[in-house]
């Protein structure tokens, strides 16, 4: 399996706080069966000062960390990238860290606020298509205002947008609605994949097999196959894995 949405480098964002924590949730994700996990902190400029420049410092350190300490995870530097006003000069100025390429098109795994869609938020995501880049959009299914109207999410998917949803969520862990909605998304037919989110080992651990056994139970192995393996794998430009 593949997770394209982890917090596991160190002292940057709300993931882990120290190297020890950082390597016991790759240990975790590796025995939950997760080849690759691309490294996504947060790119949030009012939050956290992270840029693909310092991130990728951060990454090397962890990747040279991880051999040391013989872990076989492969790990991708990425970001988290919240929508904000000073996206535009982020990747004007090449400090976004994409997942990958398809098809010509950046793919960028975007946050919206957990409590709302900003207004304009639909002309900010033009903005960014004009540019080639298409929002991997993370974790919709927990966004507060998509849970209470899941429609409002349509505005984004019909413009190009895909979606991220969170292994935990499919699984139940953020309550009912969230499920709901995570089921939701998959069943109108919209371009999704599945992604830990993890930032600990207690209430956001690396369990990406939990979603995918849900995925398989509810949707049949070749829905939840291309979730958590072959959709990521394009993505990362990895098809062959």
């Amino acid at each position: 399996m593949i997770d394209l949405h982890c917090h596991f480098l160190p002292g940057v964002d709300d993931g882990p706080d120290t190297l020890q924590e950082a390597l016991e949730l790759a240990r975790v994700a590796v025995a939950d069966g997760i080849t690759h996990s691309v490294l996504t902190s947060h790119v949030d400029p009012d939050r956290y000062d992270n840029q693909r420049s310092n991130l990728e410092t951060a990454h090397a350190e962890f990747s040279r960390q991880l051999a040391i300490a013989d872990i076989t995870l492969q790990v991708r530097v990425g970001g988290e990238v919240r929508l904000c006003a000073e996206l535009i000069d982020l990747i004007a100025q090449n400090q976004v860290p994409f997942l990958g390429e398809v098809d010509g098109w950046r793919i960028m795994l975007m946050e919206f606020p957990h409590q709302i869609i900003p207004a304009g938020s639909g002309r900010f995501i033009y903005s960014l298509l004009k540019l080639k880049i298409r929002p991997l959009i993370a974790h919709p299914e927990r966004n507060k205002a998509v849970m209470a109207q899941p429609e409002k999410i349509e505005e984004f998917t019909e413009a190009g947008c895909w979606l991220q949803i969170t292994a935990g969520s499919l699984a139940g862990r953020f309550g009912p609605v969230a499920q709901k909605v995570a089921f939701g998304l998959i069943e109108a037919g919209n371009y999704c994949v599945a992604a830990t989110d993890a930032h600990n080992l207690s209430s956001r651990p690396p369990l990406l097999s939990e979603g995918r056994d849900v995925l398989r139970t509810r949707y049949g192995e070749a829905v939840a196959n291309s979730m958590v393996h072959e959709r990521p794998a394009e993505i990362l430009g990895l098809s062959s894995v």
